[in-house]
């Protein structure tokens, strides 16, 4: 019995059926490529946002203009040319007054009279008190003749004659004391009428008919003051550092509040050659013509100083100022788009303006308010429409230029 082998056939796939795998396998592995990188550019993009998010914006301080920063306002105030407040020299009772506030007086004109009886009483008393010492004088006079006649015969010891002429010259004496004491009770009578001083204007009248008047008491209130108004002083103080700009000669402008639009001119008449110790400033003192009267003693005014330019200062809003531990500081923006602190010293306090001497460059950027988390090295976004390419280009040209000194 013979065996035959049995031949198993293994069914094949078509070729098509193949390929279809193969492309189906090959269109998985594209589909993962895709989606991974598709995922890595997310997150990629994802990364960036974030990064971008964490530098901060910043925006730059506009540029100022150094014409514009010559001039500076400081406060000053006025007073008169002259001013002379007036006591009494005499006590008695005010019997008129002829000139009140606001009247225009000449050097001597009567202000007021002031009734005196006691005074009046005390010079006729000191007149006959020199008419008595007049008659006392007389006598011994033609005592002391007589004395002499005798002593020439003998008649009187020389030493009788000589306290005789003795008590002659005192008695003379006595006249001279007394004339004195009428001359000064007679000066006196003439402080009975309030004269003004010199030419002027009343600004005040602080006493009325009937007052009683205290002779020489200055701590009271004075019974007039007179002005000369016709020039005004001007007072300004002025910064130490600004010192050493107030030169001989120099002219100002002010205004004054209740004169709005109207500007007065003022010159230099001196300085005080002293900084104060309690404000730090300069006491210059300036002459203005005021003709028409229009600026009044005690005003307030605002005066404009035209200062030299100092090529070291830099002007910078007052809203770039950083305070921390290490003291002021402005943040400022590096070619390499990166925030640099600079220590700086402030020259003047113009409000919102900071005039700065140390520490900072004209050509430097200056960030304006700078955010509080800022730190030096850190990288910044500028925004706005600044031209941060000239910007740089200024500051490398800078840079190349320092280098080249």
């Amino acid at each position: 019995m013979s065996h035959n082998p049995v031949t198993v056939q293994v069914a094949q796939k078509p070729p098509h059926l193949k390929a279809v795998g193969i492309g189906g396998t090959v269109v998985a592995l594209l589909a993962v490529v895709l989606g991974l990188a598709l995922r890595y550019h997310e997150h990629h993009e994802l990364v960036q946002w974030t990064d971008a998010q964490l530098i901060p914006s910043v925006r730059l301080a506009p540029s100022l203009d150094p014409a514009k920063e010559r001039m500076i306002t400081l406060p000053g105030h006025l007073e008169a040319w002259y001013s002379a407040p007036i006591h009494a020299r005499v006590g008695g009772y005010l019997k008129a007054w002829y000139k009140d506030i606001g009247d225009k007086v000449k050097a001597g004109d009567v202000l007021a009279v002031i009734d005196t009886p006691e005074l009046d009483q005390q010079l006729e008393q000191a007149k006959a008190v020199l008419a008595k010492a007049q008659a006392d004088a007389n006598l011994a006079n033609i005592t002391s003749r007589r004395w002499q006649h005798l002593l020439s015969s003998d008649s009187v010891s020389k030493q009788e004659a000589d306290e005789k002429s003795g008590e002659a010259e005192a008695a003379q004496a006595t006249v001279l004391a007394a004339k004195a004491d009428v001359d000064r009770l007679n000066a006196l009578e003439g402080f009975k009428k309030i004269v003004a001083p010199f030419d002027g204007t009343v600004t005040a009248r602080r006493t009325d008919v009937g007052d009683l008047i205290t002779a020489n008491n200055e701590s009271g209130p004075e019974l007039f003051t007179v002005a000369d108004t016709s020039r005004m002083r001007l007072y300004v103080p002025v910064p130490e550092v600004n010192a050493n700009s107030i030169k001989p000669g120099m002219k100002v402008t002010l205004n004054v509040p209740e004169l709005p639009g109207r500007t007065f001119q003022a010159t230099l008449i001196g300085t005080s050659e002293a900084i104060s110790q309690n404000s730090g400033s300069l006491l210059a003192q300036f002459v203005a013509d005021n003709g028409d009267g229009a600026l009044k003693p005690g005003d307030y005014a605002d005066v404009s100083l035209n200062m030299p330019i100092d090529p070291n200062m830099v002007s910078v809003p007052a809203s770039a100022l950083i305070f921390r531990s290490k003291g002021a500081q402005v943040a400022v923006l590096g070619p390499d788009g990166r925030a640099h602190l600079h220590d700086v010293h402030i020259a003047v306090d113009l409000g919102t303006t900071l005039q700065i001497n140390q520490g900072l460059k004209p050509t430097d950027l200056v960030i304006e308010n700078p955010p509080d988390s800022l730190m030096d090295g850190d990288k910044v976004r500028v925004e706005g429409d600044v031209d941060q390419g000239a910007a740089k280009q200024d500051v490398a040209a800078e840079k190349s230029r320092e280098s080249a000194r």
